[in-house]
C-alpha cells in the first residue's frame, strides 16, 4: 500500500484489531467483544476484527462492523502443558500456523490500532513476529490490555520472566490499559517494569455491560447461577443444587447456565438432579445473551471471573461469589477485594466452608444483601468511555502515554 493511499484510507476509516489467545474459557473473547462493540458503536467509519482461539466464537453474535478470525485451537492439560486441537499437528506446528495467520491478518487488514489481551508475547510467543513486523513498519500504535487481577505478584513475576513478557512490554507497547481501578488492585505489582513504561499505564475502570440482544427470561422471580465458561465450575454448581435439594423451601427459584465448557458427562448428571427438583431450578447449557438474564435476576451466585464481576456491578445485583483458587488465585483476590469494599459477598472455603448449609444461608440472605451501587460501584464503571477516548487519541496520532 503506497503512503498516499494509506494516508487517504486512514483519513476515512479507523480499523482496530484485537488479539485474544483464548486457550480456555470465555473471558478473553468476551472482553475483546465488549471493547470492539464500544469502539465501533455510532461510528460508521470504524471496524474491528478479533483474532481468537476460542472454540465457541462462532456461537456469539457480533455487531455490525465487528468480525472475528478463528485461530486453530489448543487445549491446556492439568499439568499446564498444551496440546493441539487440530488433528495431525503437534503443538509447535499449531503455534507456527497460528503465528502465520496472525501476521497475515495484520498485514492484510492494515489496522490503525492493535489491542492485545493479557499476553504481551501471545500464546507461546506466537505474537512476537507480528510485533517485530509492526515495529519495523512503524506508525501503528499497540496497546496491552490487562484485566484488574492476573495472579499473586510472585507468580506473575516468574511467569512474565519465563515468557520474556517484560522485555516485550517495554519494547513494543505504546500504552498499557488496566481494565480496573488502581485503588482496588494493581495487576502489575511485583513486575519489574521501568518507570517510563509505568508512565504509559492507564487504569480505565471496569467495563460496563448492557443488554445488547433481547432474550427470553422467566416471568417469575429467580436468582441466576453462572459458573462463567463452566470448565471449572462443577463444584460450585453441585453445591448450589445440593442447597436446593436439602431445603425444599429455599427460594427464589434459580436459572442455572452451565457454560459451554462443562463436560457432557458432568452436565448429564446435573440435569438428572435438576429434573428431580420439580422446576425450582431451570438449567440451560449456554446463553450468549446472558446479559438479559442478569438484568432481570433478583441476585446472582457465580464464580469470580472478570466478565461476570463486571456484569454483577453493571446490573447492580446482590451477588455471592464462589471463587476458584486453582490454577490461579486471580478470582479469590478479586472476590476478597470486592467483599472488603462491600460490593459482593464471597463464599470462602477456608472461612465459610463449602457446605450445603453455608450455601443455603447465603441464598437466604441474598435478598437483604446490599447492592453494589450502595458501595460506590457506579464510580468504578467508566472503562469503556476511557478506552474509547484513549483509542481515538492514539489513532489520531496524539502524543502517546
Amino acid at each position: 500500500m503506497s503512503e498516499t493511499v494509506s494516508m487517504a484510507r486512514r483519513a476515512t476509516s479507523r480499523r482496530i484489531m484485537f488479539y485474544s489467545h483464548d486457550t480456555f474459557g470465555l473471558g478473553h473473547l468476551r472482553r475483546s467483544r465488549a471493547l470492539a462493540t464500544a469502539l465501533t458503536k455510532g461510528d460508521d467509519k470504524s471496524s474491528a476484527i478479533i483474532l481468537t482461539g476460542s472454540p465457541v466464537a462462532g456461537r456469539f453474535t457480533f455487531p455490525e462492523r465487528v468480525d472475528h478470525i478463528r485461530l486453530p485451537g489448543v487445549t491446556k492439560l492439568p499439568d499446564g502443558s498444551y496440546i493441539s486441537q487440530t488433528l495431525g499437528m503437534d503443538i509447535d506446528q499449531t503455534t507456527s500456523l497460528r503465528a502465520g495467520l496472525i501476521q497475515t491478518s495484520v498485514e492484510q487488514y492494515q489496522p490503525d490500532l492493535l489491542i492485545v489481551d493479557k499476553e504481551p508475547t501471545g500464546f507461546r510467543g506466537e505474537l512476537l513476529p507480528t510485533l517485530e513486523w509492526l515495529e519495523r513498519k512503524g506508525k501503528v500504535p499497540c496497546v496491552l490490555g490487562l484485566r484488574d487481577v492476573l495472579d499473586e505478584p510472585g507468580v506473575i513475576a516468574a511467569e512474565w520472566a519465563r515468557k520474556g513478557a517484560i522485555e516485550a512490554t517495554e519494547r513494543f507497547y505504546d500504552e498499557i490499559w488496566v481494565y480496573g481501578a488502581r485503588d482496588v488492585y494493581d495487576p502489575t505489582e511485583g513486575l519489574a517494569l521501568s518507570e517510563a513504561t509505568r508512565a504509559r499505564m492507564h487504569w480505565t475502570g471496569y467495563l460496563r455491560r448492557t443488554v445488547t440482544d433481547a432474550s427470553e427470561v422467566p416471568d417469575r422471580p429467580y436468582i441466576l447461577i453462572t459458573p462463567g465458561g463452566g470448565g471449572d465450575g462443577a463444584a460450585m454448581v453441585s453445591l448450589v443444587l445440593e442447597a436446593y435439594e436439602n431445603d425444599p423451601s429455599l427460594g427464589p427459584d434459580a436459572v442455572l447456565v452451565y457454560g459451554p465448557f462443562l463436560s457432557g458427562e458432568v452436565r448429564a448428571a446435573f440435569d438428572a438432579r435438576v429434573a428431580r427438583l420439580g422446576g425450582r431450578v431451570i438449567a440451560t447449557g449456554f446463553d450468549s445473551r446472558i446479559e438479559a438474564l442478569f438484568a432481570r435476576a433478583e441476585g446472582v451466585i457465580c464464580m469470580g471471573g472478570y466478565n461476570t464481576f463486571c456484569e454483577v456491578l453493571s446490573f447492580d445485583k446482590p451477588a455471592i461469589i464462589v471463587p476458584r483458587t486453582k490454577p490461579r488465585l486471580e478470582q479469590w483476590i478479586r472476590a476478597s477485594r470486592a467483599e472488603q469494599r462491600g460490593l459482593v459477598r464471597m463464599l470462602d472455603e477456608t472461612r465459610d466452608g463449602m457446605t450445603a448449609e453455608a450455601m443455603i444461608d447465603a441464598i437466604r440472605a441474598l435478598p437483604r444483601q446490599a447492592r453494589p451501587s450502595q458501595a460506590g460501584a457506579d464510580g468504578l464503571l467508566d472503562g469503556l468511555d476511557v478506552v474509547v477516548a484513549r483509542a481515538r487519541a492514539l489513532m489520531a496520532g496524539e502524543p502517546r502515554g
